[in-house]
């Protein structure tokens, strides 16, 4: 492991900047304060279900000659993907920008970023598949082997963690493990902590999770329906009246944190109960 030494503290750069020699003097190492300096070499271990997806390490084959652009001539792609893909390219002044969403709108078509679905890619684009599997390689939302076509993520960072993420990623795998075409496993962080333990079905966001719904759970995952309706985080309410969505209006008001909004004359009123003041004191 090869530690930056920098000669120069901020200051004594400045100095340079400005014309004045450099100082004399021994180089000056800048290292934390730890009792054994063989530590800083050791490797961080992950956890078997985290973030780092397999294969991540798994070395190039220097034996294959390097891919250049696809031949448009040569490598048919699916009208509507091609579209897609043009239309994200547009979105943005380098058009290498659109790179992920063209290889997400590939996944989807074809279950995975298969090597067909990059050259696919790599053709409209106009970039190497080269270029394109290390955007997948980095990416651990685009899957770089065969995976099952229902995506559940179980975040296991530290709010989710704490309220039994584990033990629901634990319960799911064991409900659903055994089914090929459900790709489940821990995600570093999903980003909604205020509804922590929860999980990404499909991208739909459902928490806090119990115990005594994780087989309800289970079923409506295997079978494709709603994932658990009076939890998904896009039918909470929030402060904002006008930022509700109608998909709140036929939501279950059975908890007292989903009702109906107001979001014009045809829609029913805001039938949310008005909080009631207390006695003055």
């Amino acid at each position: 492991m090869s530690i930056r030494r920098d000669p120069l503290d901020p200051y004594d750069r400045q100095l340079v900047r400005e014309g004045q020699p450099s100082p004399a003097g021994p180089r000056r190492s800048y290292l934390p304060d730890v009792p054994d300096e063989s530590l800083l070499g050791q490797e961080v271990r992950r956890f078997e279900h985290g973030s780092r997806v397999p294969g991540f390490r798994d070395a190039t084959d220097l034996t294959k000659d390097p891919s250049g652009v696809p031949d448009p001539a040569q490598v048919p792609v699916p009208a509507e993907l091609r579209a897609e893909i043009e239309d994200y390219m547009s979105r943005y002044p380098d058009h290498r920008s659109a790179a992920i969403p063209a290889l997400a709108a590939a996944q989807r078509l074809h279950g995975w970023c298969s090597p067909e679905a990059i050259e696919q890619v790599a053709c409209v684009m106009r970039l190497t598949p080269g270029y394109l599997t290390a955007v997948v390689g980095f990416y651990d939302m685009l899957e770089a082997t065969p995976v099952g076509r229902k995506t559940v993520y179980v975040c296991t960072n530290i709010s989710c963690s704490l309220r039994g993420g584990d033990e629901l990623l634990a319960s799911l795998k064991g409900e659903l493990g055994d089914d090929p075409d459900v790709n489940i496993r821990g995600f570093e962080c999903l980003g909604a902590c205020d509804i922590a333990p929860m999980a990404s079905i499909d991208g739909t966001y459902v928490g806090p999770v119990a115990a005594d719904e994780i087989p309800v759970l289970a079923d409506q995952i295997r079978t494709g329906s709603d994932p658990l309706p009076a939890k998904q985080l896009v039918r909470r309410r929030v402060a904002d009246a006008a930022a509700n969505s109608d998909d709140v209006v036929r939501a279950s008001t059975d908890t007292g944190t989903l009702g109906p909004v107001a979001l014009g004359p045809d829609r029913p009123q805001d039938t949310v109960p008005a909080q009631t003041e207390g006695p003055s004191a």
